[in-house]
């Protein structure tokens, strides 16, 4: 039997004054009550208290041990009740990785206004196209946009994203639009250089199939926003995340091409390590990240 309900029946039995009160206020029988208090004199190996139909009394040890088991049972419930009070209210340390680009447009504009619905936590980004190791490298969560995700980790979708080919009517009126994936060689193709990660190379969909088109052009680099950049310019062609151009083609600054060959649309996640308790630092700002998404024309700012 339980310790812990023995010493509480112990203490409720004295507080009611009899079995049959504390029974129907635990919520039990009179003899499963009695139980209790036979086992926890059986184990300590004395009396605590002479029962009659008519009253209990107290021995002199059992006097003792009462005077110690109440603070005791206090605390115990002082203590869970701090646990319980922690999944609705977030404090600690929450470590974030983000990609770069991303993380800087939609993750960390919105740390304000968690922390000042959650003022006991204290907040961390790390900002990198680099997939990073979560357990290994300590974060408690990070922001992932498509690839596949390790079978140990939990995916909660945040939104959605597409891949497109675009460019600004300018561009167009002058170069042309292209029909075909074959008619992106002949216009000037904004890509990341091999150091970028993408190798030149921009995928689509064509009969059913993912094929990969090498894109070129006079200009290159390994970061997403200086090519966002030369695209909004007007210097040629980039294939753009509709996270990062959703205004813009609001706005008709931009057009896109070639969407029938574009690839279906996947999803932006936040992860997080399996575990049997989620802390409420990592719910709650996964929950105002999904939130704040979810805004109506969030997208078209």
């Amino acid at each position: 039997m339980d310790r812990y309900k023995e010493i509480e029946a112990f203490v409720q039995v004295m507080e009611h004054g009899s079995l049959a009160a504390a029974a129907l206020h635990a919520g039990i029988t009179p003899v499963m009550m009695g139980r209790r208090i036979d086992a926890l004199e059986k184990r300590l190996g004395t009396q605590l208290m002479h029962r009659s139909t008519r009253r209990l009394v107290l021995t002199d040890a059992g006097a003792r041990f009462l005077d110690e088991c109440r603070p005791l049972l206090a605390q115990w419930a002082q203590a869970e009740a701090s646990v319980a009070a922690q999944k609705h209210q977030a404090s600690g340390h929450l470590i974030v990785s983000a990609p770069a680009a991303f993380g800087r447009l939609h993750v960390a504009p919105h740390a304000s206004a968690f922390l000042k619905a959650n003022p006991e936590v204290k907040l961390s980004f790390n900002l990198t196209d680099r997939v990073v190791d979560l357990v290994r490298e300590g974060y408690d969560m990070g922001i992932r946009i498509g690839g596949a995700i390790d079978p140990n980790f939990v995916a909660i979708k945040l939104a959605t994203n597409q891949r497109v080919v675009c460019g600004t009517p300018a561009y167009f009126r002058k170069h042309g639009k292209p029909q075909t994936l074959d008619d992106l060689a002949q216009h000037n193709c904004l890509a990341f250089n091999l150091q970028g990660g993408q190798q030149r190379g921009w995928y689509f969909q064509q009969d059913g199939k993912t094929v990969t088109v090498r894109a070129e052009g006079n200009l290159d680099c390994n970061d997403g926003e200086l090519l966002h950049r030369w695209v909004s310019e007007g210097l040629g062609l980039g294939w753009r995340s509709t996270w990062e151009i959703q205004a813009q083609l609001q706005r008709g600054e931009l057009v896109t091409v070639l969407d029938e060959f574009a690839l279906p649309a996947y999803d932006i996640l936040a992860v997080y390590p399996q575990q049997r308790h989620l802390p409420a630092k990592v719910r709650f700002f996964i929950e105002h990240l999904k939130k704040t998404y979810a805004k109506p024309h969030y997208w078209l700012k």
